[in-house]
């Protein structure tokens, strides 16, 4: 009486929505069916029943298996192989070989939920569906839908066995949880069908499982019968609906779980997959599905444990099952079926429904002309550009942030913030650290006992705790051990702390209390992309989109998530993103290898952002010509005189916004020494555009030496420090603490070139680190540190870094055997500002290529960054004016502009609003506001002599530029 009623219940409900298209029919839908029907008509009774068998086959099978799928295939005529592990090129050939031994061609299915990567080496993996139902934009998901099936396509796959619509309700589900795109059907609904139009328009037909639905379940199909407990009206309202939904929009196929649902099925334990109630009754007749029905792999024990070997094969035929998937044996299978045939256990007709259908697939993925899959190029076409622009994509909008106490995050005033990791689980957090350091400083600290790390902790106040645990399939734990538990809840009660999990979000379940854990960000994979992205999120560079596609513990509900919106930092991504060419770029490793090989330098660091996403960052050579120390990312470099852009003009730029000075206060105003002298009305603006009639420079150190023996002279200098010669010049080398007033005034008493005109000069910046430092009362390096390095991140960029940090990361920058006769190393070269105890206004920072870009990029944001605002826009346009170009002066206000002719400092390619400067050293840094480009050049070409400049000579810096802005497709 219940199976009448359950029955009358879905016949009822569904009737009305039955779906009149059938999803196998093609376009030339007569020529199809004569195709059909004529291969049909000619089969013999066993060719016509082996249709029925799709078996599994793995490419890196040993041969007595092979021997056996070759016999099943020649003699038995099954009508598809389901491939599972092994390679592409592997399974390329193989499958090449198995068809050319078919007499009708066979349907080519695999398990590709996330990718060929789920069953294949060598090829691509996208983030699993749980990250997917994330995201709230669903074109990506059908984007995804469509590379996985133009992945599957190239290899010769015509069944995908996807999407997943199981609504993951239980946490304890242990087969299908990171498969599911999560607990509202809604929600699974409309990314399963996204997926599939995205699948199916790539010509690969799709499959919806496990029907009617394995998401509550908290065994494993695959082990035992898991029982599904719901009624039929819940199951019918919830599970049923995305098959429903589905079936409406062109559904190619089904597949059958082996579940226990007694809502469904009157018979105790009998396995869906064998019930005639639930394929055929309900999903054939009351869903009205057309298209292809599949059993679950009939070797899984929920199916395999029910009756003796090749019964199981009959009844899910009797059932309604078109396919019966990887039978425990086919040949038996095949003649319990025959026996059945030909008793009138089964008819003619039967037969014919599923073959026919079968035979309707085949023409509709193309086997009526039937191609061998093409070997050439195969590894980059399933591992293709694009698909790394999806997934950066996917990622960016998956990860999602369900607590934020405080908007911790996007993390902010970095100068307040002493920041710590601590990596917890059993997977490695790397790629998360390396991404987090690239916005500021932070410490990866680790002990093995609790005390000690919260003892290293102490100088912490904000503690980011990356949660790893394996990414290498989806049912790998997610959990958190009790000794992480308590190591995070101890952490939490003394530091702020941002917990980021790289797992699904039921890790959270673990959680007794939140309240100490002001920010958690859910990023659902450990891939290296999760933890990039993750770690951009977190400083701002990205904002942050998703929505929990389950509910997690007693905190967070399915569709919680904050969003917020970037603060303007630089981001890191691929070259395409931001419409450049990866292909072209490569033109620019070329000419930077050249460099390095042609000894034009040692080394080189070389960055290049758009649109604020830093698109290509690499390192070449080494620091010196004969030494082993490769260039590394954390290496700094003397920049020389970017210098005057990266230190002393912001500072000025901020003075002249804050109303302390302005382009036209003279010298005679900042300081009043320069009253009487012959360069009292020279202004700010004259002077930073090089057209105020100063000498290009003076060699200060030169009068130092002895006349004799051209070496420091012992009136100036002593080897050991003391308070009369306090300014450490070069390692135990100190200069006479009083010189620094005899620059100032030979600069002060110096006469003026004879006529004005351009003429590059580094006094003004000389004298402006004198104005600076005279005002605030406080030196050069100390004001740029406070007022903007700290804050930007910048903690990679500093005066006298041999006070700070190793020689290691100090790339050197000479051989000196002129002044300080030894290696010039953390020590600034330029002989000037060593003079002012390594802090000029002109030369004396040391940065690396990242730093130097974000100074670049705020000043390309119009004086934003990071969420602070530095400068106002109307300053930045003030001082990237050319205000003396009709006097043949190509200058800014301290920055360096485009030629005005034929030669000049940039590759004459770029934009007049575009600004940078260069260094001695070989530094080169550029902005252009119209093409939103920043680029960076880091070398130390003076190493071991300066000599000459064929940096300079070969146009390495401006050829280079060109070939960035050649590289702009959009």
């Amino acid at each position: 009486m219940r199976h009448f009623f359950c029955f009358l219940f879905f016949s009822c409900l569904f009737i009305n929505g039955q779906n009149s298209t059938h999803p196998l029919q093609t376009n030339d839908a007569e020529a199809q069916k004569k195709w059909v029907d004529s291969i049909y008509n000619a089969m013999t009774l066993k060719e016509k029943v082996g249709q029925l068998y799709m078996v599994q086959v793995m490419s890196n099978q040993n041969s007595v298996l092979k021997n056996r799928v070759v016999k099943l295939v020649r003699d038995h005529h099954i009508g598809g192989i389901i491939y599972s592990n092994g390679g592409p090129k592997r399974q390329a050939r193989l499958n090449n070989e198995l068809q050319a031994l078919s007499k009708l061609p066979m349907l080519i299915g695999m398990d590709a939920e996330w990718g060929l990567n789920m069953r294949l080496d060598s090829t691509y993996a996208f983030p699993y569906n749980m990250a997917l139902g994330a995201i709230t934009d669903n074109n990506l998901v059908e984007q995804t839908g469509r590379h996985i099936g133009e992945h599957c396509k190239r290899l010769g796959v015509h069944f995908n066995f996807a999407p997943v619509v199981d609504i993951n309700t239980n946490p304890k589900n242990p087969i299908i949880g990171n498969r599911s795109f999560g607990e509202d059907r809604d929600n699974v609904t409309e990314k399963a069908l996204a997926f599939m139009k995205g699948m199916q328009s790539a010509g690969v037909l799709a499959n919806a499982k496990h029907f009617p639905g394995h998401g509550n379940t908290e065994t494993d199909s695959h082990l035992t019968l898991p029982t599904i407990n719901f009624n039929a009206k819940r199951i019918d309202s919830v599970e049923l609906y995305p098959y429903k939904e589905l079936i409406k929009k062109g559904l190619s196929s089904v597949m059958v779980a082996h579940l226990n649902v007694p809502s469904l099925e009157p018979r105790e334990g009998y396995p869906s997959s064998l019930s005639k109630h639930i394929v055929t009754d309900i999903l054939k007749d009351s869903l009205g599905f057309k298209g292809l029905i599949f059993t679950d792999a009939l070797t899984m024990k929920g199916a395999a444990n029910f009756s003796n070997t090749g019964d199981i094969d009959l009844a899910a035929f009797k059932a309604g099952n078109d396919v019966m998937l990887m039978s425990e044996d086919v040949e038996i299978g095949v003649d319990k079926i025959m026996d059945a045939l030909n008793n009138g256990e089964i008819t003619e007709e039967r037969l014919a429904h599923s073959v026919k259908k079968i035979l309707m697939a085949k023409y509709k993925v193309g086997l009526h002309n039937y191609e061998p899959v093409g070997l050439y190029n195969l590894d980059a076409d399933l591992n293709r550009l694009k698909d790394d622009i999806l997934y950066e994509d996917l990622l960016e909008n998956a990860i999602t942030v369900v607590k934020n106490t405080n908007d911790l995050v996007p993390l902010t005033r970095l100068e307040t913030k002493t920041l710590a990791y601590v990596a917890l689980g059993d997977d490695d957090g790397t790629p998360f650290y390396n991404e987090l350091k690239k916005y500021t400083k932070i410490h990866k600290i680790e002990a093995n006992q609790l005390d000690v790390l919260i003892n290293k902790l102490q100088s912490y106040n904000t503690v980011i705790v990356g949660f790893h645990r394996s990414n290498e399939n989806p049912w790998k734990s997610h959990k958190f051990s009790n000794k992480e538990l308590v190591w995070l809840y101890e952490i939490a009660q003394t530091h702020d702390v941002i917990l980021n999990v790289f797992v699904k979000p039921y890790a959270l379940d673990d959680l007794k209390t939140i309240e100490n854990i002001e920010s958690i960000i859910v990023s659902y994979q450990n891939s290296t992309i999760a933890q990039e992205k993750s770690a951009q999120l977190i400083f701002g560079a990205i904002p942050s989109k998703g929505k929990l596609p389950v509910s997690t513990g007693q905190f967070f509900k399915a569709g919680e998530g904050i969003v917020n919106n970037p603060i303007k930092r630089l981001g890191y991504t691929i070259p395409e993103r931001v419409g450049m060419s990866s292909e072209k770029l490569k033109r620019v490793d070329s000419i930077a290898k050249i460099a390095v090989d042609s000894m034009m330098t040692p080394g080189i660091q070389l960055l290049i952002a758009r649109k604020g996403k830093v698109i290509y960052n690499k390192n070449f050579g080494k620091h010196t010509y004969d030494g082993n120390r490769k260039v590394s990312f954390d290496d700094i470099y003397d920049v020389a005189s970017l210098t005057k852009i990266l230190a002393t003009l912001p500072l000025v730029m901020e003075m002249e916004e804050k109303g302390l000075i302005s382009l036209n206060s003279s010298l005679s105003e900042l300081l009043p020494e320069y009253k009487n002298s012959n360069k009292a009305n020279i202004t700010i603006k004259q002077m930073l555009s090089h057209y105020a009639r100063l000498r290009p420079w003076e060699p200060f150190y030169y009068h130092t030496l002895d006349t004799a023996t051209k070496r420091p002279s012992g009136k100036y200098y002593r080897t050991k420090k003391s308070k009369k010669f306090e300014i450490e010049v070069a390692k135990n080398l100190y200069l006479r603490t009083d010189y620094q007033d005899s620059i100032q005034k030979i600069i002060k008493e110096s006469e003026l070139l004879d006529r004005l005109r351009y003429r590059y000069s580094d006094f003004p910046y000389y004298i402006l680190k004198k104005f600076i430092e005279k005002h605030y009362d406080k030196g050069l390096d100390e004001l740029v540190q406070t007022h903007f390095y700290q804050s930007l991140g910048a903690n990679y960029t500093m005066y006298n870094p041999y006070r700070k940090i190793s020689n290691q990361h100090i790339v050197p920058s000479e051989v000196d055997d002129y002044y300080r006769y030894q290696k010039v190393q953390g020590y600034v070269h330029d002989m000037g500002a060593a003079m002012q105890n390594g802090v000029g206004g002109h030369a004396g920072i040391f940065s690396n290529a990242n730093d130097v870009a974000k100074i670049m990029q705020m000043y390309l944001q119009k004086g934003f960054y990071g969420g602070k605002r530095y400068l106002s826009p109307s300053i930045i346009d003030k001082f990237n004016t050319c205000y003396y170009c009709e006097k043949d002066n190509r200058r800014g206000v301290g920055f360096d502009k485009p030629q005005l002719d034929e030669e000049g400092p940039t590759c004459g390619c770029i934009s007049m609003t575009s600004f940078g400067h260069s260094g001695f050293t070989g530094t080169y840094a550029w902005a252009d506001p119209e093409e939103e480009i920043v680029y960076v050049f880091l070398a130390n070409r003076t190493y071991p002599k300066a000599g000459r400049n064929l940096l300079l000579k070969r146009n390495i810096r401006t050829e280079i530029q060109r070939l960035i802005y050649e590289a702009i497709e959009d």
